[in-house]
């Protein structure tokens, strides 16, 4: 007798295979049979012809402090995400002393966009270690499962302590980062995250604490993931780490490298094709180089008061030394300060996530004064022509009338479509970066599966839905070695989405307040997805909602080993 039975389903086995109709069963957490007739069971679930498939696994998440006080990984799991992976980036909050907890915290709500207020009402400090955060994750328990990496801003803050954004380690100091990675390995991490990216700034502007390392370090981490024979090397890429020297590293370890973010940049549309097409190279001469691909348009609600985009620009620095203050209204209204940023959109090759071609797709969201309220919905870079007025000198100045409280909608990347899809059809491409569980007040991308199934697969028809499914469940969990998920197999674990094909997407973006301390986030609901089960457990019902009588059935993922 089964535990379950889902019958009259569109299956989907997220390995590519065509869809076929028929029935699923259900015991104790995995899946026992699939075919057209597959016995009783004390539950059965009519999918009227709905279409069945694995859950989507999310590869690039910030989960990392939500998930100490938020076990669904909201709004993840709703979303039809059934595994996360956290600690991209290697911005996390473990292994973490005492002490460092506000440096660390204050950080994160600068880099990641996370509310400080909530992190400190909402995290329960009850581990140090990267060991203690995998227990203490494990013992509050989870409804999707979590792999976790070990991240490199948290082991070199836990080693150079204040200096950790200051200065290149000594060997010894290395030596001990090392030891400390793999005693993360050896507890269940699922690989090691790092990030070289110039805009990735922690508290007023100061590099978070990966982009001090020197080629010593790196190599030093990284040869852990090779001592320890497990694990993947993820990757935040800035402008002067290259995709050779990448291979270099997958070469001497013998471990996958995933390479985020790799979008299609309006200032340089060409770039993250070169760099792909490095990746293929790599990956005809044997080495397992993978990029992590978005579906969305990369976009940011932001204001003034807190302009995250901007701050990939050399030339804003000022401005975020004078955030907060008196001075901040002064530096943004200084001519000197806005030639500055006009010069350097003017510059080829500066790694930004900004330029002159954003302004026609920055989108004025909300406006703080009445009299202003007339250009809602209008664009930034039109109402500078209209105005013949330099488009920092309009933004800015119409940002300061309105008190910085203007809300500016702004796509930064991916916004050519037609060059977006060769990203997700190339074979190296890891479908992902929802960046799910951060930069809550600016976006929510966490439904990118149920958005590829919609947008990609049945609006534009640019790829079959088994394609999409196996993009986003079996390659994702094999990437970084999850056994037994992400395929709708005898034995395989039974973390299952149900949802209509005919309707499937993400709906429109809404404010919520539902953080600790009342914070709000940005959040999207789920379109025709009628069920998510974890290990078995149905966790969101028919109309796309959380389960809240489903426990905790998600598990803390350990076991990365290369046998899948």
């Amino acid at each position: 007798m089964h535990d379950l039975v889902i019958k009259n389903a569109c299956i989907i086995d997220g390995l590519g295979s065509p869809s076929i109709n028929g029935e699923l069963a259900v015991k104790d957490g995995r899946i026992a049979e699939v075919g057209h007739s597959v016995g009783d069971s004390h539950e059965v679930v009519d999918a009227g012809g709905l279409s069945l498939s694995p859950g989507i696994v999310d590869l690039h998440t910030h989960f990392d402090a939500q998930l100490t006080w938020d076990p669904y990984a909201t709004p993840s799991n709703r979303l039809g995400v059934t595994s996360v992976v956290i600690g991209n980036c290697g911005f996390t909050i473990a292994p973490c002393k005492p002490e460092h907890r506000e440096r660390t915290l204050k950080n994160l709500t600068h880099v990641e966009g996370m509310s400080l207020e909530a992190m400190q009402a909402g995290i329960n400090w009850d581990f140090e270690t990267f060991p203690d955060y995998l227990n203490s994750l494990e013992s509050r328990g989870m409804v999707p499962n979590v792999a976790a990496f070990c991240g490199h801003s948290s082991v070199r803050t836990w080693v150079l302590g204040d200096e950790a954004s200051d200065r290149a380690a000594t060997e010894t100091e290395v030596a001990e980062m090392k030891t400390l990675v793999l005693k993360a390995l050896e507890a269940g991490a699922c690989g090691f995250a790092t990030s070289t990216l110039e805009q990735h700034n922690g508290e007023a502007g100061i590099p978070m604490p990966s982009r001090l390392a020197d080629e010593h370090e790196m190599l030093e981490l990284t040869g852990a993931l090779g001592d320890a024979g497990s694990g993947i090397f993820m990757l935040t890429k800035g402008m002067t780490t290259t995709v050779p020297w990448l291979e270099e590293v997958a070469a001497k370890n013998g471990r996958p490298v995933m390479i985020a973010a790799m979008f299609v940049d309006p200032g340089d549309p060409d770039r993250v094709f070169r760099e792909i097409d490095q990746i293929g190279e790599a990956r005809n001469r044997g080495r397992e180089l993978w990029s992590q691909v978005g579906c969305f348009p990369l976009g940011m609600e932001f204001t003034l008061e807190h302009p995250y985009p901007l701050e990939a620009l050399i030339g804003w620095r000022p401005a975020i030394e004078a955030e907060g203050t008196e001075a901040y209204k002064t530096v943004l209204a200084d001519a000197s300060f806005r030639q500055s940023l006009k010069d350097e959109m003017k510059t080829t090759g500066v790694p930004n996530r900004f330029s002159s071609n954003n302004w026609d797709h920055m989108t004025i969201m909300s406006a703080h004064k009445p009299v202003h309220r007339d250009l809602i919905g209008k664009k930034v870079g039109s109402l500078a022509r209209e105005a013949g007025e330099d488009p920092w000198d309009w933004f800015l100045d119409f940002g300061l009338a309105d008190d910085l409280k203007s809300m500016f909608d702004c796509r930064l990347f991916n916004v050519d479509e037609d060059r977006v899809v060769e990203l997700l059809r190339n074979p190296a491409a890891a479908i992902t970066l929802s960046d799910a569980g951060a930069h809550l007040s600016f976006l929510c991308d966490a439904g990118f599966g149920l958005h590829l199934l919609g947008h990609w697969v049945r609006d534009r028809g640019e790829m079959s839905v088994e394609y999409a499914i196996q993009a986003l469940t079996s390659r994702a969990a094999d990437i970084c070695r999850i056994k037994d998920r992400g395929r709708l197999v005898p034995g395989a674990w039974a973390d299952l989405m149900l949802f209509d094909p005919k309707t499937v997407g993400r709906g429109e973006k809404r404010r919520v307040s539902d953080l600790p301390a009342g914070a709000a986030r940005v959040d999207t609901p789920a379109i025709g997805l009628h069920g998510v089960w974890v290990n078995g457990v149905r966790t969101v019902d028919n109309q796309g909602d959380n389960l809240r009588d489903c426990g905790t059935p998600g598990h803390l993922l350990r076991d990365f080993a290369d046998a899948l």
